[in-house]
């Protein structure tokens, strides 16, 4: 048992020289921070939701909580999330470089999800915060036909040399996933390849549809009453102050003098 420890001891030091050695090259190296210890994973709803989908899954059961483990350890760096990708640089025994690929999310899918929406989302802040209704939430998190992926949407790479599906290490960035998104929920919607505004500009259209039905109710309301005016009263033209009818007179003045001018010089 004490030679195992210093094994692990000597691959965790020579895993770091490794990562100072890149660095000195000029390499990016950011470990991802994930709570040690008991402390909850993920405390948002997208993070929360995210693992909760990942653990639904019996087809990764038996990987999960070792990937788990080495995230809290400090393991995963470089996690990048783009459309329909995620890598990694994983430390083990040594540094292993993941991917996972993820498929799109169906456009029909989507386009159900937006509709589902229509009304629901307050503002952008409300959707990245997850302050969405019971509905919506159900919606957004259903296992068929909400935003998170399913097992057969996704496919690992790693270049490590476990040959099962789901190794440790895919498994800590998977996790890592749930982590980031506590921070940057917007990711989700970068990953699955739909754009999160679309779900905000249902909302907007159904305010303007609405709108547009009431208007007609304007058509016979007392106007007068809701703007606070008389809009039968006649205008009367405003009446030339003092001084617009004193300069008025001077000028008949000037045009008088003149004309005397005038006809005493014939």
């Amino acid at each position: 048992m004490w030679w195992s420890y210093q094994d692990a001891k000597q691959q965790k030091q020579q895993v770091q020289r490794e990562i100072a050695k890149r660095q000195k090259r000029g390499e990016k190296f950011e470990a991802l921070p994930a709570p040690a210890g008991q402390k909850k994973l993920c405390t948002t709803f997208w993070g929360l939701a995210w693992c909760r989908n990942l653990e639904s899954y019996q087809d990764y059961e038996s990987r999960l909580p070792r990937g788990r483990s080495y995230l809290r350890q400090g393991n995963v760096y470089n996690l990048e999330i783009e459309p329909g990708q995620l890598s990694a640089v994983v430390a083990g025994s040594e540094l292993y470089d993941t991917s996972i690929t993820i498929q799109p999310l169906p456009k029909k899918q989507w386009q159900q999800i937006v509709k589902s929406s229509t009304g629901q989302v307050g503002s952008m802040l409300d959707l990245l915060a997850g302050k969405l209704g019971d509905g919506l939430m159900k919606v957004l998190t259903d296992p068929n036909g909400g935003l998170f992926p399913k097992p057969k949407e996704i496919r690992f790479d790693c270049s490590c040399p476990d040959f099962a599906d789901m190794c440790k290490h895919v498994s800590a960035v998977l996790y890592g996933v749930g982590v980031l998104l506590d921070t940057k929920p917007e990711m989700l919607f970068t990953l699955r390849g739909v754009d999160q505004a679309e779900l905000l500009s249902s909302a907007s259209s159904a305010a303007i549809t609405d709108l547009s039905t009431d208007a007609g109710d304007l058509a016979g309301a007392d106007l007068s009453a809701i703007f606070g005016i008389d809009l039968g009263a006649e205008v009367t033209p405003e009446s030339p102050t003092p001084k617009k009818a004193v300069k008025k007179a001077a000028k008949k003045k000037v045009a008088a003098k003149k004309v005397a001018k005038k006809a005493a010089k014939r």
